[in-house]
């Protein structure tokens, strides 16, 4: 069961929520996370319809027993551990400063 917050931890989530850092935060996220999944999600599908429908394309030896759905696939999980080392990075330099501040400005209201 949820513990019950004070009304005083209550009041300075709904002030902290309310503010322009927190909105500047959800902004940074979002503009990150929104065309990060949606390219990501494309570069997938992609992968999968021409795995289904251009099975000459994918079957095109690119060395030895190495064909493009192979390397395609491969690059798939290149993509996703990018994708997740630059979020880091952007997250560190980006959010989470603004975060921190958040939450100790939370930390100090709530217990005062």
């Amino acid at each position: 069961m949820a513990e019950r917050a004070t009304p005083q931890a209550q009041a300075a989530y709904d002030r902290i929520h309310a503010s322009d850092e927190f909105k500047q935060l959800k902004k940074t996220y979002m503009g990150f996370v929104v065309p990060m999944t949606v390219g990501f999600m494309v570069w997938y599908l992609l992968y999968v319809l021409c795995s289904n429908y251009a099975p000459g394309l994918m079957n095109t030896q690119v060395f030895g027993n190495v064909n493009i759905a192979l390397l395609w696939g491969l690059l798939q999980f290149i993509t996703t551990f990018g994708i997740a080392f630059w979020y880091a990075r952007f997250s560190a330099k980006n959010m989470d400063p603004i975060a921190d501040a958040l939450n100790e400005a939370y930390e100090k209201e709530a217990n005062a």
